[in-house]
């Protein structure tokens, strides 16, 4: 059985075909008995935060869009961010990692601004009940493989999926070159 933690991530395989899945990343933000949550790194929206949370915009890394996090509250937000320094915690983080946090987007966004590195806010999120998400990695639907912060604040998502295969060890980083559609080859 695999041993969940917050900051791993989740990597669809090939045999993930759900559309709210196929091809994505995932950070796992907290798991335990109960079940897990996380957030969909590679999957951008149209919308620009400052469409719908006009105060955080100044603060998020780019691109400026809201991120489809998840099939789950899709109307509600949810924020992820990277500290300058893990002796400048600001108020409303809650920690992740070492450097990747919660940011609650209730909190005064001057009380956070120059406190972090990066900063990406999600619409939703991936959630699982007790045992399920295990269920799913049993079956072949996921990788669990460690994160490094700056997954979460890419420019470019498009090639995150590849990217993280490609860094890790063995037959992982071969599944990296295979296409995404093994029928289309």
């Amino acid at each position: 059985m695999t041993d969940l933690r917050a900051g791993q991530l989740l990597v669809a395989t090939a045999q993930l075909v759900d559309p709210n899945f196929a091809e994505t990343v995932v950070l796992l933000l907290d798991a335990d008995e109960n079940g897990a949550l996380g957030v969909v790194l590679n999957r951008p929206s149209t919308v620009p935060v400052s469409d719908v949370l006009e105060p955080w915009a100044s603060v998020v890394a780019q691109p400026d869009v809201l991120f489809q996090g998840g099939p789950v509250s899709t109307e509600g937000a949810l924020a992820v961010g990277r500290l300058r320094s893990s002796d400048d915690t600001p108020v409303g983080y809650r920690v992740v990692t070492d450097e990747i946090g919660v940011i609650d987007l209730d909190t005064p966004v001057e009380l956070i601004d120059g406190s972090l590195s990066g900063l990406r806010i999600y619409a939703g999120y991936a959630g699982w009940g007790a045992g399920q998400l295990e269920g799913e990695i049993e079956e072949g639907s996921w990788y669990v493989v460690p994160s490094l912060p700056p997954d979460c604040f890419r420019d470019d998502t498009v090639s995150l999926w590849r990217d993280v295969l490609r860094r890790q060890p063995g037959e992982l980083a071969w599944h990296s070159t295979r296409p995404l559609d093994p029928d289309l080859n």
